[in-house]
Formats: structure tokens, C-alpha cells, sequence
């Protein structure tokens, strides 16, 4: 049975993940990347930190990727050696105009890709099919 505090988690990572999947249903050149990208990173955060929270790990106040997929996988291996590349950055790092960065559509495609594996991962995790 899931807790309160783990569903209320998701739900925000799912809701992260749709704003993604509406995006890339518009026609390439359409898609506001950057924006993309920090929602395929919120998701991802999100998702980890239900797991935590399911197995009654606090997270701390982070938007580290790397620090949260290393907790996860203290508790299930299945978690280590994923490929996150450079997905914290679009967290916090370049939200504002002095941090441009323009993500490519590989990039793009790489991120929901990692956030949709996250999802199916950790709602198998907490048997949720």
C-alpha cells in the first residue's frame, strides 16, 4: 500500500511527465526544449524521491539527479548505473537567461526517454503496474 506522501509525489512527477509528452506531440521546431528538459528533470526528482520517501528515506533539499539515484540504489541496486548525463543542470543551472542553453532534440529525446525508464522503475518498485 502506498502512503499519502509517496502518491502526492508522483502525482507531480506524472504531471511533470505529461507537460513533456504534450510538447513532443507538437511539431519539432514547436518544442520549447529547454522547458522540456527541466520537466523531464523535475520528473525524474520527483520519482526518486517517492521511492525514498516509500522506504522511509527523507531526501534532502536537492535537485542533484546523481546524489538521489545514489540513494536509491543503497536500497535497490536496479537504481545504480543508470545514464543521467547532464540532467541535473537543466534543475536549477540554466532556468535563467545568464545560464543560456539551448538543448538539442537528441538531448530532448535522451531526457524523456531517462524519465519514462525512472517512471516504469520505480512504479515497479512500489508494485504499481
Amino acid at each position: 500500500m502506498i502512503d499519502k506522501e509517496t502518491e502526492e509525489w508522483l502525482i507531480k512527477a506524472n504531471s511533470d511527465l505529461k507537460i513533456v509528452e504534450h510538447e513532443l506531440n507538437l511539431p519539432e521546431e514547436e518544442i520549447v526544449k529547454d522547458a522540456v528538459c527541466f520537466h523531464c528533470q523535475q520528473a525524474v526528482e520527483k520519482y526518486l524521491k517517492a521511492f525514498l520517501i516509500y522506504h522511509k528515506v527523507k531526501p534532502k533539499r536537492t535537485h542533484d539527479i546523481g546524489h538521489l539515484l545514489g540513494q536509491c540504489a543503497n536500497i535497490d541496486k536496479d537504481f545504480a548505473g543508470i545514464e543521467i548525463k547532464e540532467l541535473s543542470i537543466f534543475g536549477v543551472d540554466i532556468r535563467y537567461p545568464d545560464d543560456f542553453y539551448i538543448p538539442t532534440i537528441e538531448e530532448v529525446k535522451f531526457y524523456y526517454n531517462l524519465a519514462r525508464q525512472i517512471k516504469i522503475l520505480v512504479n515497479s518498485k512500489l508494485e504499481m503496474k
